[in-house]
């Protein structure tokens, strides 16, 4: 692989397992949450140290909502005082602050700090760290669709100048790299909802560490394992095209 295939520019995660980890130790998932959130401290700083640009993490999904009220409260209560306690030092390490998925249903004062952290952190570039909130993969998409097919109704565009490009500029993450790599922990091997149009080409790598025992160990080894991959895009292998071999 080559140099700038092996370069990590946008890490994505899926954060799982919390649940999981506080049952193992008879634990109310409220524990386990908590853990979590320790974790993305970790992940945050792993990825400044290791100058990852763009870290993507995957904090509550559309589906989420069908969830226990009181596990609901807790997990908003959390955004909160990860807000409120991390924002000051976030920027201060010079970390960019996005949030990507739905505004609706989510109550205005937990909004109201999400949009003081973006503001507030906007100019950063050490780090970009994109927080998949109230989001979902699907509607993320419907909502591209529908925006399109506005500006075609208006006479704005032309169907049959709606390509890639076009639908990419419509989504939450228009102007973000794409994922190179996707971890997921936990042990399941599934995307959930998660970035679907944006980890077309994204190499994946599922862990059976929970999430509240993520460390910067598992970061690397995840890196280690995507450098060591091949990456084609459909088409021949580096590796294949640099030795003559057919593969």
């Amino acid at each position: 692989m080559g140099d700038a295939e092996s370069i990590v520019r946008h890490i994505a995660i899926i954060m799982d397992g919390n649940g999981r980890w506080a049952k193992a130790r008879g634990l109310p998932r409220s524990v386990g949450h908590r853990k979590g959130v320790e974790a993305v401290r970790r992940a945050v700083k792993a990825a400044i140290e290791l100058q990852v640009p763009y870290l993507t993490i995957y904090s509550f999904s559309s589906e989420n909502w069908s969830r226990p009220a009181e596990e609901i409260d807790d997990l908003m209560g959390l955004m909160k005082r990860f807000i409120r306690r991390d924002l000051a030092e976030l920027h201060q390490a010079g970390v960019c602050i996005k949030v990507i998925g739905e505004r609706t249903g989510v109550e205005p004062e937990l909004m109201a700090l999400i949009d003081e952290a973006a503001e507030l952190t906007r100019n950063n570039s050490k780090l970009n760290l994109i927080i998949a909130f109230n989001y979902g993969a699907r509607d993320e998409i419907a909502k591209a669709a529908r925006l399109l097919a506005e500006d075609v109704a208006a006479g704005r565009l032309r169907p049959e100048d709606i390509d890639a490009g076009k639908i990419s500029g419509c989504l939450d993450t228009a102007g973000i790299p794409e994922p190179d790599l996707l971890i997921r922990t936990s042990g399941e091997m599934r995307l959930s909802n998660f970035l679907l149009w944006q980890c077309a080409y994204t190499e994946f790598v599922f862990i059976d560490t929970c999430w509240p025992e993520f460390e910067r160990s598992d970061l690397e080894a995840a890196i280690a394992t995507f450098r060591a991959r091949d990456r084609r895009y459909g088409g021949l292998s580096q590796r294949t095209y640099a030795s003559g071999v057919d593969g």
